[in-house]
């Protein structure tokens, strides 16, 4: 009160910031574009990310200085699927190819984790699966070339693969049904 009293400010304490706030590392640094690209594979595969600023925070964590428009591209040429996990949240998946899987491992993979149920009707065979994750499996079937299959349309937890006949659809839906478990 002394200093307001002869007409001076007091003096402000300096405060320092919580170490929370600062970065795990302080020496970031630009990557070459293959060994960011690694980088991101990893985080993305390792942890949800489910946007572009979470995905440029977990860079920065690591050290990687990069902007949000080559994350973007990186995302592009990457080939990183948007899906959501099993409650619903978005999330950036590697795709199938770049998990190294051969296209039945994929399929047997993806349905064991997300396939509900599978029933054939007529020439068709109706997949169930967790909400979001009705567009892996239709992938997953379209890169198997299954010779039953003519074709796959998907929504959010329903997918529809179309065989040439009734027995097709009958034969691939057990098929199918024995990969969920």
């Amino acid at each position: 009160m002394q200093a307001y009293r002869e007409g001076r400010a007091p003096k402000r304490e300096k405060r320092s910031l919580h170490i929370y706030s600062f970065p795990m590392r302080s020496d970031r640094m630009p990557l070459e574009k293959g060994e960011r690209q690694r980088l991101i594979t990893s985080i993305v595969t390792r942890r949800r990310v489910g946007t572009q600023h979470e995905l440029l925070d977990a860079l920065g964590r690591a050290g990687c200085s990069v902007t949000q428009a080559t994350i973007s591209r990186d995302i592009r040429d990457l080939g990183l699927e948007k899906t959501h996990d099993v409650l619903g949240r978005p999330r950036y998946v590697a795709p199938q190819a770049a998990r190294g899987s051969n296209p039945r491992d994929a399929l047997a993979g993806v349905l064991s984790q997300f396939g509900r149920r599978v029933l054939p009707a007529e020439n068709i065979v109706v997949v169930q699966s967790e909400l979001g994750s009705a567009p892996a499996v239709a992938r997953a079937l379209d890169r198997l070339e299954h010779p039953k299959i003519v074709g796959t349309i998907a929504g959010d937890d329903t997918c529809i693969a179309i065989a040439r006949t009734t027995g097709d659809a009958t034969s691939l839906a057990r098929e199918l049904a024995d990969l969920i478990g």
